[in-house]
């Protein structure tokens, strides 16, 4: 039997590949904490749970394959209050914002193109651009700089003729890396100037910690046939099982497109929708009170983490991770070891290896991505386990 060569060069998920070591570490007994997906514990708003609750039609049908239009009406308004304007055609509900991705790639990318993104980055976009049989083209960033990539000519140094689109995660995920507005200018100008579709990924947009505006590049409406942003509920509202996204963009001919994908797929479910718009009618105290957890979180694990000798990491501005450089000579072996050999009292810890979040060979081997989606207690916790394991796994 053969497979497709497109799948065959998917990796697993960084995120994901340890489940079944994790599985048969909790089978012995061994307490695990998890910082190795994006999982807020924060409380979903309960205008969810009460938008379920107080659905009554007779018949759960099929939604239009655009989304219901109490949904697109929020997330419109949503922008508005942001002062970005679309029109409801202008947004495409989606399976959360993986599906929203993959459409847009689908839309975009043929065999032997190449997407432009700043590394490290989510894993999940090689997987999505090799099943269009394209792949991703890295932009170096360093953490020395804060991951930025504010130097317009080396961003242009690799564009090729394969290039067909540049993608920006803002804030950044795994780095937690904030741009400026004038980067922001930079990236969409070099898009326009090279006829170059420009992603924006802003799952993470709320989750900004030194006082900036909350920024998109839904607001450059010069460049509006180049823009195409996508957003989700999951990360905003804590509600990543509900798996409601969006695609954005005032690029008719574009969402045209998109259409096809949308119809292919029938709908996104009629249920977790109702629920999603009832979310948008949260006010700001509600997003006030989670950035501040979240920053108190990040500067509990930065501290520690900066006294493990050995560990270098940047204090993130954004999202809920932060990317480190750990003492150990493969973080991927490591995390294998701290969970089947290592454990501290029956408590030992999770997170994702580095190497998967870059493109170019060689580099985050020995770096980890920490999701700080946990309790103060407990990410103190983890820390300590984290400086207890590298400790004992270079003793060995």
């Amino acid at each position: 039997m053969k497979f497709s060569s497109k799948v065959l060069k998917c990796g697993l998920s960084p995120m994901r590949k340890f489940h079944p070591y994790a599985v048969a570490a909790e089978a012995k007994g061994k307490k695990i904490y998890h910082l190795n997906i994006g999982q807020p514990d924060i409380e979903t708003p309960k205008a969810y749970f009460d938008a379920v609750k107080h659905f009554d039609l007779p018949v759960l049908a099929y939604a239009p394959s655009p989304g219901i239009p109490e949904l697109i009406e929020a997330i419109r308004k949503y922008y508005a209050d942001l002062d970005m304007h679309f029109d409801a055609g202008d947004i495409l509900i989606t399976n959360g914002g993986s599906e929203a991705l993959q459409i847009t790639m689908n839309c975009i990318l043929d065999d032997g193109d190449e997407i432009l993104i700043p590394e490290p980055f989510y894993p999940n976009y090689n997987t999505m651009a090799y099943t269009c049989g394209a792949k991703i083209h890295p932009i170096p960033t360093s953490p020395h700089d804060g991951y930025h990539y504010a130097d317009r000519a080396k961003v242009e140094a690799e564009i090729n003729e394969h290039t067909r689109a540049i993608m920006v995660t803002n804030p950044g995920n795994p780095t937690g890396a904030v741009l400026t507005p004038e980067e922001m200018r930079m990236m969409v100008d070099i898009a326009k100037a090279h006829d170059l579709f420009i992603i924006g990924d802003e799952a993470y947009r709320e989750f900004v910690y030194a006082g900036e505006p909350l920024q998109s590049m839904g607001q450059f409406e010069d460049v509006a046939e180049n823009v195409i942003v996508i957003d989700t509920v999951s990360k905003r509202f804590s509600a990543c099982g509900a798996r409601i996204g969006c695609m954005i963009s005032r690029n008719k001919e574009l969402m045209a497109q998109a259409m096809k994908y949308a119809q292919c797929r029938l709908s996104v479910p009629t249920l977790d929708q109702v629920a999603a718009a009832a979310l948008y009618t949260v006010g700001p105290d509600y997003f006030a009170a989670v950035r501040e957890e979240y920053k108190r979180r990040r500067d509990t694990v930065v501290s520690k983490l900066h006294e493990i000798p050995g560990v270098v990491c940047e204090c993130p501005r954004g999202a809920f991770y932060i990317m480190a450089a750990l003492p150990v000579d493969d973080a991927d072996t490591f995390q294998k070891w701290l969970l089947e050999e290592f454990d501290d009292n029956g408590d030992t810890v999770m997170f994702a290896p580095g190497e998967p979040f870059y493109a170019t060979p060689g580099k985050g081997k020995n770096e980890i991505r920490i999701a700080y989606v946990l309790k103060q207690a407990d990410l103190e916790r983890a820390m300590d386990l984290l400086a207890k394991g590298i400790a004992a796994y270079n003793a060995r």
